[in-house]
């Protein structure tokens, strides 16, 4: 078993840093229902990291326990080698962590600039009153934060969206938009639920390719919940698998698929 405080090669060479996020015997109960039932998996810094599962395996609530939108009955969340305790989610996002969702959430009625900007806002430390007038320290914190948009905006490859009403776009840039908002808060943790869910061939290896490029040229971690195993198998550098709300495997892409247990619940391949 690698050490989960030290870094490692992985089978494809590449290397990850030490554990990040550390889920430690997480059970999630909303009344008499267990949806996540005593799991523990980490999360290592600069990996790609899918969570996959049937629907109503649970993957979406611990994605909501690492966001800080539920809270765990039992088990431990430790986070850069800090036990955390109970937070509301705009407290996890200024610890670094910033996430998609799996039914977009963005302001339809506002330009594809603004949207991003809203991603800013755990950066802006200016006092209302400022912000208000805009002068002074005002003006200059707007022109860094809008700085960072542009360099996200140029990033992603939507300069010419960008004065356009969100509304009006088609579902994949939409969610190109979604993912230029969470990339804005500069994350040191990237949540994605379901990035890929509703798009096209052509949409999924547009984003596809994004993806990486976010793991490897920002250095970003990145947790994903996604159903297609080709995207899965293709980005991941490990894979948690879930079957109501139990974990049934964890390894890598190539473990994963050739784990009998995850076989026999979700992949539905025999390998003889």
């Amino acid at each position: 078993m690698k050490d989960m405080y030290e870094p490692y090669v992985t089978d494809d060479g590449r290397t990850i840093g030490r554990c990040l996020m550390d889920m430690r015997n997480i059970t999630l109960r909303f009344g008499g229902v267990e949806a996540i039932k005593n799991i523990s998996f980490d999360i290592r810094e600069g990996e790609i990291r899918a969570i996959i599962g049937p629907n109503g395996a649970g993957k979406s609530s611990m994605l909501n326990v690492v966001s800080g939108f539920y809270v765990p009955q039992e088990g431990e969340v430790w986070f850069r080698g800090t036990k955390r305790p109970p937070m509301k989610p705009y407290q996890v996002a200024r610890q670094g962590i910033a996430r998609t969702f799996q039914n977009i959430a963005l302001f339809e009625g506002m330009s594809v600039l603004d949207n991003i900007m809203t991603g800013r806002l755990g950066h802006m430390k200016t006092g209302l009153f400022s912000q208000a007038w805009w002068y002074g320290s005002a003006q200059k914190e707007e022109t860094v934060n809008r700085e960072a948009v542009e360099k996200v905006i140029d990033f992603l490859e939507i300069q010419h969206i960008r004065k356009t009403p969100v509304g009006r776009l088609p579902y994949g840039l939409k969610k190109r938009v979604e993912l230029a908002r969470a990339l804005a808060a500069e994350p040191k943790l990237l949540l994605l639920d379901e990035p890929m869910a509703g798009m096209n061939v052509e949409e999924k290896e547009d984003m596809s390719r994004f993806i990486l490029d976010v793991n490897d040229e920002f250095g970003t971690t990145i947790a994903l919940i996604e159903h297609d195993m080709g995207v899965v198998m293709d980005l991941s550098d490990r894979v948690v698998v879930m079957d109501y709300g139990k974990k049934i495997g964890d390894g890598t892409p190539d473990e994963v698929r050739n784990n009998q247990a995850v076989i026999d619940a979700y992949l539905g391949v025999s390998h003889d």
